[in-house]
């Protein structure tokens, strides 16, 4: 199994002292176009940049009187700086153009991680897929037997899914990748464009073609839908596996190591734990992923009913998410496989799996869809009552062949062809190709 790790580089994306330091940056990347441009001395560049920091503590303990999270900063920076240089700290800018600008960062930085996560799932899955490629199992609509399928074909399928999610948060970081240093309404009237461009730039962001006092926040909730997406198709999984796990079916199961309890009234148990903790936090990123939507809508240039909602929602979902794609990585490659249960419940639909397979064999004979459907559902019906009455007889293939408007079209030999597995499978390495599974 792969071993647990820590999560403390996604929450360090979104402690105050990173997004200090990623404003510390902004400000001397800002000072640094100025003065390239000729408005602030080298020399006043050249005290900002050796000379330029800040203090967490000291940011808050101004803060407590100015009010003003930025403000407090830009003090606390100029008092490091000194004069007359830091008349230049934060010159043409306003707050929004730091905080959104780093907020980007921050959410470049997160979905980095969040795309290594999915990369990694995707190996795990592909293994399982590959392992159990051809290992037959029931597969259900509605959770009623239907048709069968491989387990592989299962795993390939979360694979897939798990690709578009992988390209969901690669887009969610191109799409979140601009910053702006457009000042107080979006129109640079004090800072010229250049600046606005080589501070993005150096940043590895994009500049935003046109902005308010902040960068438009459908921005921030598509991010959010993203994140909510690959945490709906972890939700979608885990409820997968947890049906799997069920006494009556157990054909998988989650990994019950050397120690764990898994009731304190009944020693038996071994529940799903890992799979209902992912999707009862599939929820929370759900939640949050509306808290964003109602972030888009602000007054005219700007107001500030996003920010407080903003300071809570993407940290959360971003080290949740990661936490969550960790905790499925482990699950699916420490899953307990048991092909035996898959054969097992394989029987007990009684070879009717193959009722559709006789139906397009008696249309080809000639039959017309709708006798075709009678005559089969007539022999399926037929076997649940013999299994309904307790016999152990009841079988499709048996009743069909007792059925002599099956047999005028459709001898013995071919009616044993059609009710085979292989039937089935002849077109598994074909999907695992389209899934990207060699």
């Amino acid at each position: 199994m792969i071993m647990r790790y820590s999560r403390a580089a996604m929450r360090d994306i979104w402690t105050e002292e990173n997004k200090l330091k990623i404003w510390l940056r902004i400000e001397l990347l800002a000072s640094e176009a100025l003065c390239k441009a000729g408005l602030v001395p080298e020399g006043d560049f050249k005290q900002i940049k050796e000379k330029a920091a800040f203090s967490v503590d000291r940011c808050h303990e101004l803060e407590k009187t100015l009010n003003h999270d930025v403000i407090s900063f830009t003090t606390n920076v100029a008092e490091n700086v000194g004069a007359p240089a830091s008349r230049w700290i934060h010159f043409g800018l306003t707050s929004s153009d730091v905080g959104d600008t780093a907020f980007a960062v921050q959410m470049v930085q997160s979905a980095d991680i969040l795309i290594k996560d999915v990369e990694e799932l995707l190996k795990v899955i592909a293994e399982k897929a590959k392992k159990y490629k051809y290992v037959p199992m029931i597969g259900r609509s509605h959770g009623i037997h239907a048709e069968p399928i491989t387990f592989g074909l299962k795993m390939a399928l979360m694979h897939d899914e798990f690709r578009r999610g992988l390209r969901r948060l690669k887009n969610a970081r191109e799409v979140a990748a601009v910053g702006k240093l457009s000042g107080a309404v979006g129109t640079n009237a004090h800072l010229d464009p250049e600046v606005e461009r080589y501070v993005c730039e150096n940043l590895g962001l994009k500049v935003t073609p046109i902005a308010t006092q902040v960068i438009q926040r459908d921005i921030h909730a598509e991010f959010q839908t993203a994140l909510a997406l690959v945490g709906a198709s972890i939700e979608r999984w885990a409820v997968e596996f947890r049906h799997l796990q069920r006494t009556e079916v157990l054909e998988a199961e989650e990994y019950f190591s050397k120690g764990q309890k898994g009731s304190s009234a009944m020693p038996h148990k071994r529940n799903p734990i890992t799979s209902e903790r992912l999707t009862g936090l599939a929820r929370v990123l759900r939640s949050n992923m509306m808290a964003s939507m109602d972030n888009v809508a602000l007054w005219h240039e700007r107001d500030i009913s996003h920010s407080s909602v903003e300071r809570i929602i993407f940290p959360d979902s971003c080290i949740l998410l990661d936490y969550m794609l960790s905790l499925l990585t482990r699950l699916t490659d420490g899953l307990l496989v048991y092909p035996e249960n898959m054969k097992r419940n394989l029987g007990l639909s009684l070879g009717m799996w193959n009722s559709q397979t006789i139906l397009l064999a008696l249309v080809r004979k000639g039959l017309t869809r709708e006798k075709a459907y009678e005559l089969v559902q007539r022999n399926a019906m037929k076997t649940w009552d013999v299994k309904h009455q307790g016999r152990d007889d009841a079988d499709f293939k048996v009743e069909l062949l007792k059925d002599p408007e099956v047999t005028q079209y459709l001898s013995k030999e071919e009616l044993e062809k059609l009710c085979h597995l292989d039937f089935h499978f002849r077109n598994v390495d074909m999907r695992f190709k389209m899934c990207g599974i060699e």
